[in-house]
């Protein structure tokens, strides 16, 4: 089929090209670029407030959403769809700001940091479905101000019970004066970020998720873990306190999932979370959902938490429990320990 004409958004004030805009990313519901496009304009005060002055790794499918796709990864580079840290060299309107990271490599980066709309759009227009920004602003890139609560269903269990565990969260996090704001993940899972004062590192912010996924562990016993290694898991909620560590992120609130249906990681009021399907929230559906209820998160930065609470729960533990292993790309961060898996460990003894 022959590429139809490109055109010209205003966004803002901005004019953003839209190439091949009838190109069909997701199949099954015919969604188009320009509809993709068309999408995020439409949640716009939701999705600027999850990027806003953040640096942004886009997920880029150019291709379209299709079984065959193949996915980038470290060992093998050359898929069809990829994580892009970098902005672009080429290309890129002067209007387009970035901000500087730095990777636990030492090794750092110029990321898309949006600071306007039609900056979501050009990106976009790359192919980007999925926006990952880190949990930082541009202003002080070493020092979070988000926590982020991943709750990740293991084999046997499914979304009803990372809602479950989501509940519990959110009583401890009440008790300490915390108020935590829900989202699902695009798919099977829960996310609740709570708003800190960036006065931590990131070192101390994963403590803090360490800290609160052991207390849920204590809270429902079997029904949650903090274990890294899956095959101690079980049928139980995962909660990833490594999300929080330096370069890993988390799909932003509004962002599309790159699944057959097309969903995205969609705000939750509390009330409604036992009721909702993640399934029912999708590209076609968010937009009159949005016009009707406005953004669920518009609250999250009317106060920054503080994390001393959680970090004292850490400290009471660290004695006893220690500290948790890293993602296996990192280097060995201090005080870590083992970085083995421990069927493997078991073998070598």
């Amino acid at each position: 089929m022959a590429a139809t004409p490109a055109i010209e958004l205003d966004v803002d004030g901005r004019a953003v090209r839209v190439t091949n805009p009838d190109r069909v990313y997701f199949a099954g519901p015919g969604i188009t670029k320009l509809q993709l496009v068309q999408y995020y304009l439409s949640v716009g005060e939701g999705i600027m407030r999850a990027l806003g002055e953040r640096p942004v790794t886009l997920e880029r499918w150019p291709h379209g959403v299709r079984d065959n796709v193949k996915m980038a990864t470290r060992a093998d580079p050359h898929g069809d769809a990829f994580f892009q840290k970098r902005v672009p060299t080429k290309g890129v309107p002067d209007w387009i700001e970035t901000a500087t990271i730095a990777f636990p490599s030492g090794r750092t980066a110029d990321e898309l940091c949006p600071t306007e709309l039609a900056a979501v759009a050009w990106a976009v227009n790359l192919g980007t479905i999925t926006f990952h920004p880190w949990p930082v602003r541009r202003a002080d890139v070493d020092h979070p101000d988000e926590l982020r609560i991943d709750l990740d269903p293991q084999p046997g269990t499914d979304f009803s019970d990372a809602v479950a565990v989501a509940g519990v969260a959110r009583e401890l996090l009440e008790e300490l004066g915390i108020t935590g704001y829900p989202k699902t993940s695009g798919n099977r899972g829960v996310h609740i970020y709570v708003r800190i004062a960036p006065r931590w590192t990131f070192t101390d912010v994963r403590h803090a998720a360490i800290a609160l996924g052991r207390e849920l562990e204590r809270r429902m016993p079997g029904k949650v873990t903090t274990r890294w290694w899956k095959e101690e898991r079980g049928e139980t909620i995962f909660v990833d306190y490594n999300q929080n560590a330096r370069d890993r992120t988390i799909a932003s609130a509004y962002s599309i999932r790159p699944l057959a249906h097309a969903p995205v990681s969609a705000p939750v009021a509390w009330d409604e979370l036992v009721d909702v399907d993640p399934r029912d929230l999708t590209v076609l559906t968010m937009p009159a959902r949005f016009a009707e209820r406005g953004d669920l998160h518009a609250g999250i930065d009317d106060v920054a938490h503080d994390l001393t609470p959680l970090l004292e729960w850490y400290a009471r533990d660290e004695a006893e429990l220690g500290d948790m292993p890293y993602p296996p790309e990192y280097p060995k961060m201090p005080g870590e320990p083992k970085r083995v898996q421990p069927s493997r460990e078991r073998r070598t003894e």
